[in-house]
Formats: C-alpha cells, structure tokens, sequence
C-alpha cells in the first residue's frame, strides 16, 4: 500500500472512530438534530487527510484554509439547529474539528500519536458522565491541593539546579526537592486512595505504590496519621511494612540493572528481608471485627501536607550533609562506613554508586554487603521514625519486624562474603 494510502486510511479510522462514540450518544436523536454522526465525522477525518497531503505541495496555508472553512460550516450548522429548538453543547463541534486536526497529524508521519490522541479523545468523550461525577465530587480543599501538587512538581522543580551545593557539595537543590514532591504526592494519593476505597484497602494501595516512590515519604506520612488518631492502627503498621518491603526488590533491580553480577550475592539478602518484613502484614490486615481498626485512620482534611513535606525536605538536607561529614572527617574508613552513612537518608543512590564502582573493580560481595549495610541502616531508621511520631505501640508493630529483617540480611551477606 502507498504510503500516502496508509496515512488516508488512517485519518478515515479515526473520523470512523470518533463517529462511531458521537453516533452511539445520539443513537435516539431523529434524522437531521444531530451535527454530525459516523459518516460527517469519517468524512472530516478523510479531509482534514487529503488536506495535509495537499499541503505538502501546495503549502500549510491550504489546509489552514480548509480548516477555518469546517469551522465555518460547524458553526453554521449549530446555530441553526439551536434556532430550531436544538438541545446539544458544543462538545460534537469541537470533537469534529479536532478530528480534522488529527487527520491531518496522520498525515505528517505521526501515525502513533495521531491513533492514540484519536483514542484518548474517544475515551473522554464516552465518559462524561463518571468525569462530571468526580468534579462535582472534588471539594475547595482538594481542587486547591491537586494545583498546589503541580505547581511544587511541574513548575518549580525543574527549574532548581540538579548538582551539589554547599559543604562538601553535599545539598542537592533538585534532589532535595524531588523528595519533598515525593511526599506531597504520597500524600494526596493516599488521601483519595483512603476516600475512594476505604481506610484498608487505601493503605495497602498507598504502602504498596507509594513505596515505590519513597519508602521513607510513606513511613512518615502513615506515623502522623497514627499520632492523630485515637489509638495504634495495625493498618498503618502494615501499610509502613508494605512500602519498606518494596524496597528491597528495587534494591536488587537497581543494583542488578548497572551490574548484573550483583544479582547473585544481593538475591538471598533481599528476599529474607522483603519476607520478614511482609509477614507480618497479612496479620494486621485481617484483625478481628471488634476492634474496629477502619475507625482509626484519621484522614487529612488537606490531601497536600506541603508543609510536613517542607519540613520533611530541610530534615533530609540536614541529614546528607551529616552524612558527607561524618565520611570527610573520618577520611577513607571504608565502604561500609560509607554505606551506613548514606543508609540514613537514603538507599538508592549509595546502591547505583556501589554497581557502578563493583562494576569498575570493587569486589562483589564487599560491593553488595555495603548496600545491604544502607538498606537495614535505612530500615532502622524508619522503623525509628514509626516510633517517635507515631507513637510506641505504632513502633513495636513496625519495628521489630524492620529490625528482623535488617538483621536476617545483613547476617546472610556476613555469610556470603565467607563463602566468596
């Protein structure tokens, strides 16, 4: 098939496409009260194609032209079907110039883009309904944190500058940044997650995907939730477990990613401790009735807590350039002092810096003892912040198992360095 061929067939697709949803939401509408169904709306694909094929040859002018030319013929229609007693908004005119604007995407080359914008617009479309449901839905409070989120992420964040700063260049304006959008988002989505799906499955949902983000952003945001509540809730605790098992699997594939000869000394590690620290989880998830845990998660009036993330944020600058010192003043005292210094407020990066020096020469036991040295120094001291803010009880659930499995992983790594 001729390429241009290929590109018109694809621009009558997706007229069809974007007919077919308008058509079957004005299935009932008589003859003539509908703007445009299946046939108008795969027409207007096929011209807004033809147009874009003219244009390479005769110019971007011509399909400009043929473009205000539909709009005219749109709005014309419109005003005399409103003039007839009509009842339709302006959603089908705007779907239909859009549909000629996508046929003429296709026919750049941009045919993924073009199919799936085509796809995307179908989807909108179908579901006015559920997407009037959630905005009707949104309160004050949420609308003004949903803006807050994107204006610390999308705004402000890139434009800091991503290298080292101050003594030692230990501060990281991005990175330091970064976790603090890391904590906001936690927090807005565990906010909704608790909403929509109610405080036991929102906390597993929040503890698992939030995990994936910050472990350490979970673990706090779940202690404050116990500090307000009336008493220690086992779903947060196992909330918090499910967030800091995640991290050693992410270990292990980071680590295994820049250095795949790291997979074999960190498997064993990882899995014991990703198990002791899940174990318990199933256990604080499935109380008994009568203690009613749902009743105590207390859910944030605010989904955004910007200012703990804040705070969060200057507690974690404090923390790395402590860490930085305590390796400059005690010179080269070794990987491993390093590994725990790095552990205190942060896993991942003391782990792509240890693959990549084992993956340059550094041996590979010592390499994955270093980040199995980070990682229980980091669980440590989760499980320490579940005891300060959250409360003694909310510690002994989240401790000791943090403390088992920081034990069991770096006794395993112990051991394979003997082997090795």
């Amino acid at each position: 098939m001729p390429l241009a061929l290929l590109h018109l067939a694809v621009a009558l697709a997706i007229g069809l496409l974007i007919g077919l949803e308008r058509g079957w939401k004005r299935r009932e509408a008589e003859e003539g009260e509908r703007v445009a169904g299946v046939r108008t709306f795969g027409l207007i694909g096929l011209l807004g194609g033809v147009s874009g094929l003219l244009g390479e040859k005769f110019g971007a002018l011509l399909p400009g032209m043929v473009f205000v030319a539909l709009a005219g013929i749109l709005a014309t229609a419109y005003v005399v079907n409103l003039g007839r007693g009509g009842k339709f908004g302006i959603t089908s005119l705007v779907a239909a110039t859009a549909t000629f604007l996508l046929g003429v995407l296709a026919t750049t080359g941009e045919l993924v883009a073009a199919s799936a914008s085509a796809v995307i617009m179908a989807l909108l479309l179908g579901h006015k309904a559920r997407l009037h449901h959630w905005v009707r839905a949104l309160t004050q409070s949420e609308l003004a944190a949903s803006f807050k989120l994107l204006l610390i992420s999308v705004v402000m964040l890139p434009v800091l500058p991503n290298q080292g700063l101050g003594p030692w260049e230990a501060l990281n304006p991005f990175v330091i940044w970064l976790m603090v959008v890391l904590i906001a988002a936690i927090s807005f989505v565990g906010y909704f997650a608790v909403r929509i799906a109610g405080p036991r499955r929102g906390m597993v949902f929040t503890g698992l995907f939030g995990g994936l983000a910050s472990s350490t952003g979970v673990t706090l945001h779940f202690s404050r939730l116990a500090a307000r509540g009336p008493g220690p809730s086992p779903i947060l605790a196992g909330g918090i477990l499910l967030a800091c098992g995640t991290m050693y699997p992410r270990m292990l594939l980071l680590a295994s990613a820049f250095n795949p000869a790291l997979f074999r000394p960190l498997l064993l590690p990882a899995l014991i401790m990703a198990s002791i620290t899940y174990l318990p989880v199933a256990r604080y998830l499935r109380r008994p009735a009568e203690r009613d845990d749902d009743d105590q998660v207390t859910v944030p009036k605010n989904p955004v807590e910007l200012k703990t993330a804040l705070v969060f944020g200057l507690l974690l600058a404090v923390i790395m350039l402590l860490g930085r010192a305590m390796t400059e003043w005690y010179g080269d005292a070794g990987i491993w002092l390093l590994s725990a210094a790095s552990g205190i407020a942060d896993v991942d990066a003391i782990t792509l810096s240890l693959a990549r020096m084992s993956a340059e020469g550094l041996v590979g036991p010592v390499a994955a003892m270093g980040i199995v040295i980070a990682a229980a120094v980091n669980s440590l001291v989760k499980g320490a912040m579940a005891t300060v803010i959250g409360g003694r009880s909310l510690g002994w659930y989240v401790g000791l198992p943090l403390l088992l499995a920081a034990t069991g992983g770096l006794l395993l790594a112990w051991l394979g360095m003997a082997v090795a």
